[in-house]
């Protein structure tokens, strides 16, 4: 068993609120990885996309992943979402705790602002 050690990613939507990063495997910032992400309670990122594919699972509290403008489909504990490489998309934390993921990726894990992708 291995006690997950969280660190800052940098990624930080509009409130300044942070995602937390731990490995399962891999490096996310280099490489396929399996990375436990933290995600405060009221987080909601930016529009953005990444590079490539990945999959996300919600271990703790509900979340919600979609196009921008989209209606919110809660996904509590135990759901997923694929999010497709290259496709603008807002990652948010309905919950009034943290909610706590697991993603999984082939490739690095980028964080390109819509705006920026443009």
């Amino acid at each position: 068993m291995t006690q997950l050690q969280y660190g800052g990613t940098g990624v930080k939507d509009a409130s300044g609120k942070e995602l937390l990063a731990s490995p399962a495997y891999g490096d996310l910032g280099k490489g396929p990885h399996g990375t436990f992400i933290r995600m405060p309670a009221g987080f909601v990122s930016h529009a953005h996309i990444h590079s490539g594919d990945y999959w996300g699972v919600v271990i703790s509290g509900v979340a919600a992943n979609g196009t921008p403008g989209s209606t919110d489909v809660p996904l509590p504990a135990g759901s997923y979402w694929f999010q497709k490489g290259g496709e603008t998309h807002v990652t948010k934390c309905l919950s009034p705790n943290e909610c706590l993921f697991f993603i999984s990726q082939g490739g690095k894990f980028d964080y390109v602002v819509e705006s920026m992708a443009h």
